[in-house]
């Protein structure tokens, strides 16, 4: 593969605000140079790969990620606490500890019926189902075969981009998730996000309370 196809795929990668599969880049460049051109995902990859390896080497604070089945320029973990905090969106996206609970059961028992669901959980989510389904984070995928022939729910490419993820099967095993929840880090994180809470909490109580005061 001719080095200029290397700036071809960064320049794809870059200018996309999606994850882009290795097809959808092959199928950019062959529109315009022509389907003769010798180009196949595993090039790609290579490249990618390559790319990842020049940015390593001039210890570049971002990467090209593996994410929902395709590719993403991203900043490096090491600098994420500092992204993080600057970063509004995850807050306005922020999932309740329903929600996320929900989500990790769907994402471990996919495909998995509503009943089901709630056998684990033990309560009613017919809330957090449509929330999750407004947000784009899981989706219908059929009907199971049992009984009145309940819909089926599985995690979306959204769930993946969100949990920045390459495939489901990138998902912290359980022995993982145990380590992760005894990092330092984790624990710090999950108390600011307590914190944030808590102080949201209390500000839209005193908003309520200035509310009610001005009505009597």
């Amino acid at each position: 593969m001719e080095k200029i196809y290397n700036s071809i795929i960064e320049a794809l990668v870059f200018a996309s605000d999606e994850s882009i599969s290795a097809a959808e880049i092959v199928k950019a460049i062959k529109e315009i140079d022509g389907e003769e051109i010798s180009l196949s995902a595993e090039d790609v990859e290579k490249c990618i790969d390559e790319l990842n390896e020049k940015y390593g080497s001039q210890e570049l604070s971002f990467n090209i990620t593996k994410v929902a089945n395709g590719f993403l320029f991203a900043t490096k973990p090491e600098f994420g606490k500092y992204v993080g905090f600057l970063s509004t969106e995850k807050s306005k996206r922020r999932l309740s500890q329903a929600a996320l609970e929900t989500l990790a059961i769907i994402a471990y028992k996919q495909p998995i019926t509503k009943p089901e669901l709630e056998s684990i959980r033990g309560v009613n989510s017919d809330y957090i189902l449509n929330m999750l389904l407004e947000k784009n984070l899981i989706t219908i995928t059929g009907r199971s075969e049992s009984i009145g022939r309940p819909l089926l729910y599985g995690t979306t490419d959204e769930f993946l981009k969100y949990f920045g993820l390459y495939n489901i099967s990138d998902l912290p095993k359980p022995r993982e998730i145990e380590e992760i929840m005894k990092d330092q880090d984790f624990i710090e994180q999950k108390q600011k996000i307590m914190m944030n809470a808590i102080e949201e909490n209390l500000e839209n109580s005193v908003k309520e309370s200035d509310g009610d005061n001005e009505t009597e």
